[in-house]
């Protein structure tokens, strides 16, 4: 029994999805393609897949070896170019977990600026603001914005993330400019719902005294973007990173308020497991990204320009 290609035949079969498919693309018979599944489930002792007199679904165990799978694949090719003429060319897939708006916003960009200069790498991008599990689910690596907790997985730092507080100026005209956090009590405000306390704002005087203010959402989103949009149109004030508001603060249609006082700072992280062999392909995109951003980020500068 030849492992590497059973694994490979049950990989072409997922992503072909079935066992004629797949023999068409691999260029063999369908019976040869049949038998190698077989030897594989007995092999590992586990059924991969769900089968039906119409179709074939993999299980749990199967999809999770399906990812495992994939990824020794394409650790193997890039083994075999390090040893070939093409020694230097990055080459594989890379699939990687991108947080919504920064990713569309900035990650999508940088992306598309590494693939011309890496033509051959192939990348698989889920913009989501979900957590993901790397290794269940077969990520090489995601970006997240967040104070991270001890974990499992190795952190680089990315990025800096601002958070400021906004509002529009007819807002502010119609309700007056909030001095100091306790202020916010009585304004409208645009909360994320996707944080975990969504009715509570934090800000730091430059004594480092904390504020805990409990707000009163009028507004609650999961998505920042429109959130923006929202308080643009005058709908409240609302607590956004500086890299999804920064185009609306430059064009005056957003304002920044209470410059006296800073919120808690957070970061972008990529994020990889440690339990696994960092590949060439991933340790690239990722120096990439840190230089991309180094310094002050580029979303950043209008704050620096307005003196906060």
């Amino acid at each position: 029994m030849d492992r590497f290609e059973n694994m490979e035949t049950f990989v072409r079969i997922v992503e072909a999805g079935g066992i004629s498919a797949a023999a068409e693309r691999l260029g063999v018979a369908k019976s040869a393609v049949s038998r190698r599944l077989k030897e594989l489930e007995a092999h590992l002792g586990v059924e991969l897949f769900h089968r039906t007199t119409r179709r074939m679904k993999l299980t749990e165990t199967g999809r999770s070896f399906y990812h495992q799978s994939v990824r020794i694949l394409q650790d193997l090719l890039e083994a075999e170019l390090a040893t070939s003429q093409q020694h230097g060319v990055l080459k594989g897939g890379l699939r990687a977990a991108l947080p919504l708006s920064f990713g569309l916003m900035h990650l999508g960009p940088a992306v598309n600026e590494f693939l011309k200069m890496h033509p051959q790498i192939e990348f698989d991008l889920d913009f989501n603001d979900r957590q993901v599990d790397l290794i269940e689910e077969g990520f090489d690596l995601a970006v997240r914005i967040a104070r991270l907790a001890d974990s499992s997985l190795i952190a680089r730092r990315i990025a800096p993330v601002q958070m400021v507080l906004c509002a529009s100026p007819q807002y502010l005209e119609r309700r007056g400019t909030p001095v100091a956090p306790e202020e916010l009590q009585t304004h409208d405000c645009l909360a994320y719902s996707l944080e975990r306390s969504v009715e509570y704002w934090d800000f730091y005087a430059a004594d480092d005294r904390h504020h805990r203010v409990k707000i009163h959402p009028r507004l609650k989103a999961g998505s920042g973007t429109y959130l923006r949009d929202a308080a643009v149109d005058g709908f409240g004030i609302v607590l956004l990173p500086s890299f999804l508001a920064y185009q609306q603060i430059e064009a005056g249609s957003l304002a920044v308020l209470l410059r006296d006082y800073r919120c808690p700072r957070l970061h972008a992280y990529a994020l990889y497991p440690q339990t696994r062999h960092l590949s060439q392909r991933v340790r690239a995109f990722v120096d990439f990204l840190v230089q991309r951003f180094a310094g002050v980020p580029y979303w950043d500068r209008c704050l620096q320009e307005s003196g906060r």
